[in-house]
């Protein structure tokens, strides 16, 4: 396995295009290459139940898991629409650009 292209970066607005969330946006907190996820902390929430101990509290919490990357798309900043990303090569400099608007990302 080489190296994955990296098309979603940390920071980046995406919004959800499938499943339970199917709509929610939010920005990306961490990329996960091998997982093929990201994490957004407003997104794919679920209930953790933890026992306390060592200044922690007991309780069930909400946690967010890693998203997989083929259910989300980035919102471009510049023509704010949901879009796929190309890439573009000028001087020796590989770059993102949006789709719709053909500008850079």
């Amino acid at each position: 396995m080489g190296n994955k292209i990296v098309k979603i970066k940390k920071g980046d607005l995406v919004k959800v295009v499938l499943g339970k969330d199917k709509g929610r946006e939010g920005k990306v907190e961490a990329v996960y290459k091998k997982k093929n996820a990201v994490l957004v902390p407003t997104l794919n929430l679920y209930k953790r139940h933890l026992k306390g101990g060592q200044g922690q509290k007991s309780g069930i919490y909400e946690v967010p898991r890693p998203i997989n990357v083929s259910k989300i798309m980035l919102i471009c900043p510049n023509c704010k629409k949901i879009t796929r990303v190309g890439f573009k090569i000028e001087k020796k400099e590989k770059f993102r650009v949006c789709r719709k608007c053909n500008k850079r990302i």
